[in-house]
Order: C-alpha cells, then structure tokens, then sequence
C-alpha cells in the first residue's frame, strides 16, 4: 500500500523541535513543556531527541574575555496517547522541562586566580594596595590605634573608623582564603529535571470537536551550583548541592478542531510545582563576615517552586498542501527564585535586609512566539519552515545564565516510511540576545554580546487510526 500523508493528517515536519526553548534564553526553560503529542488523532506515539550547542562568551567587569560558558546538552521526549472510545482518550507524556549548564573557564573575573593581591584591591577598592603593604603597615598602625592603652590618643571618630577598617581587612583575608584554595576552579552551574504527565481527555459538542483535559504532573528536580573568582566577592568559593528531589502538579487544557481544514487549536495550562529538597552548602567566609554566627557548611532544606505556564498551540490547513501554525508560551520567571538558607544568611549581613538575596531570580516573564508553514511535497514527504522569538526574563540577568532571549529561523522535514511510521528532522539556528551578567547584589559583572547556537532534532512517531462501534 503505498504511504499516504492526506490533507487531515497533514502535520508539521519540524515537530521534532517544536516548541523548543535553550537553556536560560529565558529562565530555565528548556523543553518548552510540548502536549502535541496527545492532541494527534487515533493511536499516536513518539520518541524524540533534541540537541543544542549554544556560544556565550563576552567579557567581564575588567575587560577579560570569557570564552563560552554554554555546556552543549541534550534530552528526549517521550509521548504516548489512545482513544479509549470516541468520547475519552489517555495519554503519557515525559520531557525534561527546566535546564541549565554553564561553565566559566580561563583568566576572568568569574575564575578562581589565586592572586591574593587582586583579591584585597577589588574587596578594599584601593588598586594600589598589596598584601605586604597590609601586613606591615596598615594592620599594625590599625591595632596601635585599637589599643586601649592609646585610647587618649585618638577620637572616638578615629577609633570607629580603625575598627570599621580593620574588620574590612579581616573579610577580605577570609575572601582572599577562599579564592587561594580554590585555584583554578571555575564557577559551574548544573539544573536538571524530568517530567512525566498523566492526561485524560473528554470530547464534547454535536461533532465532537471540543475536548477538555487535564491530569497529575511528577516532576523532579537537582542542582549543582559552584561560584569561583573574585566577580562575586565574599561568595567565592560558595558551593551547593541540591539533591534530587519529586514533587507533584497538574496540568489542565481545553482544545478545538475541525479535521475537515486540519484545524487544531489548544490552551494548556500547568501549575505551579512546589519542592522541599534536602541540601549541602559550603561557605568559606559566613563565620568570619558572621563574627562566628554562622557556620562555614550545612545541610538543610531548599524550598523552590517551579513556575506555572500556559501554552497555545494552533495550527491549519491553507490548502490541501500548506499548514500553518502557531505556538505561543508564557512563562511569570519573575516569580521564581532559589534561596539557599545559608547563602541568604549571609546576604542579609551584607544588605542589612532582613529577606536577604536569592542565589538565581529574574525581573521578567517570558514570552515565546513561534510561527511555522508546512508544505507536503509527496504523499510521503512534507518540509516546513519557522520563525521564532523569546522575549527572555530581564536584562541585566544572572550571570549564571545571561542571555537576553533569542529569535530564531529554522528548517525541517517529514517522511512516512509506512502509512503509520514517520521520522523528522529539523534544526534550528538562534541568535541570542546581549546581556549584562550581575550579581544578586544588581553589581553588574559581565557583559555578553554578539551570541548564537543552534538545536537540531530527529522525531520517530507512529500512528494509526481507531474505529469503534
């Protein structure tokens, strides 16, 4: 039987990466949490595996170049979904929806270098001063006037002023520690979860063409994050390790379609997922900025909430051998933060702000937009094309992740191998959006401009059609 690809079934051929986000484009947004798999018709499954390698470089607050920071990686999707009758029909969804992966490396701000000099004129904003010159000169002319044998000698303003420098020299020793023991280290951070969906959907209307949905969501969630080099100031040498950890949501959507114009239209929405995870961090410098109130390492527990989103995704025939479509994703990154109880301890001391600083959070939301065309040249084989935008979460933005959104052009194809066996390729080029990189603090560290990458992915799916009586 010769393979057919009929003007109903019509689909997009670069499916394989739909909806695709990079790693930090906006947020943590990586997979672009995709449904499509459960609204295809009859019995439909897929495999997929995507793949992107991302250039971010820039340069930090010195001028130093940053070679790139964008650890290359890559994840699968799977999907799955079954009309139980021709009013429900069960589906199961995996992605690996939130993501990131950087690693800072060379002679920059935001590596270890061990130069206890450089340390004390960044911490003492003083770019003549050294470490000899502390210890030979300012710290004993510091403990003449803290004697209180010489107390008669100087000015409570005087004294004040020696104590307030003093304990300024003190800091910048333990960060200088801190930097000399962590030589060579690069600052490192790694998220990685993984999502599996549970849905079941119920048509209604005259002709059937209106389906709600909705089900549970398990999600799972880890993180590693190093910070190294004197860009972050007393958290260099900052380390943590958030351990894997599973949480529960929901996902809820409703979605139209008229077969005859290859019409499909869906509105889904995901909730919120809260997580309780066990931690260790390490912070050299917290007992000497604390005065000993707080311990150099501890273990505990890391609430993080991950964000809700809505999708939309449409798509229709033109003709009997054009579809177009749309996606669209929203995303309020603006409410996410992770806030590590031992790092945000010491923020507190160093903001005098009883809600101290999150380690990671964002100024904006993000918006994704998505446009395609799809064009079946053969019964079997159809070739498509899109363009995208990603608006981001903020600029200046984390300088664990800082790039400004993205646009993006790309290309795909479709075959049927069978008239039920399909594969899909595509890849996408992306040009990144320039960023400044700060600090919790909004201490701007880093620029990075003039950045891209690209994704490709390949799709093996099945489909077949089901009768009931």
């Amino acid at each position: 039987m010769r393979p057919t690809f009929n003007f109903k079934t019509l689909a997009v051929a670069i499916t394989a990466i739909s909806a695709a986000s990079v790693a930090s484009a906006a947020g943590l947004d990586r997979s672009g949490q995709d449904i499509t798999a459960f609204l295809q018709d009859g019995l439909y499954a897929e495999a997929s595996y995507t793949y992107i390698d991302a250039d971010v470089s820039g340069k930090d607050a010195s001028g130093n170049k940053i070679d790139d920071i964008a650890e290359s990686y890559d994840f699968f999707r799977y999907g799955v979904k079954a009309d139980i009758n021709d009013t429900f029909s069960v589906g199961i969804l995996y992605d690996e929806p939130f993501g990131a992966a950087a690693d800072y490396s060379g002679d920059n701000n935001f590596v270890a270098q061990g130069d206890r000099n450089a340390v004390f004129q960044d911490v003492l904003a003083n770019p003549n001063i050294t470490e000899e010159f502390i210890n030979t000169t300012l710290v004993p002319s510091l403990l003449t006037k803290l004697n209180p044998g010489n107390a008669d000698d100087y000015t409570s303003k005087e004294i004040a002023g020696a104590k307030a420098d003093y304990a300024g020299i003190v800091a910048a020793t333990a960060i200088a520690d801190a930097e000399e023991a962590t030589t060579g280290e690069g600052t490192n951070v790694e998220v990685r979860s993984e999502s599996i969906t549970a849905i079941l959907g119920m048509k209604f209307g005259e002709n059937k063409n209106f389906q709600v949905y909705g089900g549970p969501v398990a999600q799972r969630i880890e993180a590693d994050v190093k910070l190294r080099g004197i860009a972050y100031g007393p958290a260099t040498g900052y380390t943590t390790h958030i351990s894997p950890e599973q949480d529960y949501g929901y996902l809820a959507g409703i979605s139209y379609s008229k077969p005859e114009i290859a019409l499909k239209a869906a509105l889904t929405y995901r909730s919120e997922i809260d997580h309780s995870a066990q931690l260790i961090e390490s912070y050299p410098v917290a007992p000497t900025v604390s005065r000993g109130n707080l311990p150099a390492s501890q273990g505990g527990i890391i609430e993080i909430t991950t964000p809700k989103s809505v999708n939309f995704d449409f798509q229709t025939g033109i003709n009997p051998t054009t579809l177009v479509t749309a996606k669209v994703r929203y995303v309020p990154w603006s409410d996410f933060e992770i806030v590590p109880p031992l790092y945000n301890d010491v923020s507190k001391l160093a903001t005098d702000d009883d809600k101290g600083l999150a380690l990671v959070g964002y100024d904006d939301d993000q918006w994704l937009v998505e446009l395609g065309l799809a064009k079946r040249l053969s019964p079997a084989l159809a070739v498509s094309g899109t363009v995208g935008w990603d608006s981001g979460a903020g600029d200046p933005t984390t300088s664990l992740g800082p790039i400004e959104g993205y646009y993006s052009v790309g290309l795909g194809a479709k075959y049927n191998v069978t008239e039920s066996w399909a594969v899909s390729a595509g890849g996408k080029y992306l040009w990144f959006g320039d960023a400044e990189g700060q600090l919790p603090t909004k201490k701007i560290v880093g620029n990075f401009e003039d950045n891209d990458g690209y994704i490709v992915g390949m799709k093996l799916s099945y489909q077949a059609q089901q009768k009931f009586n």
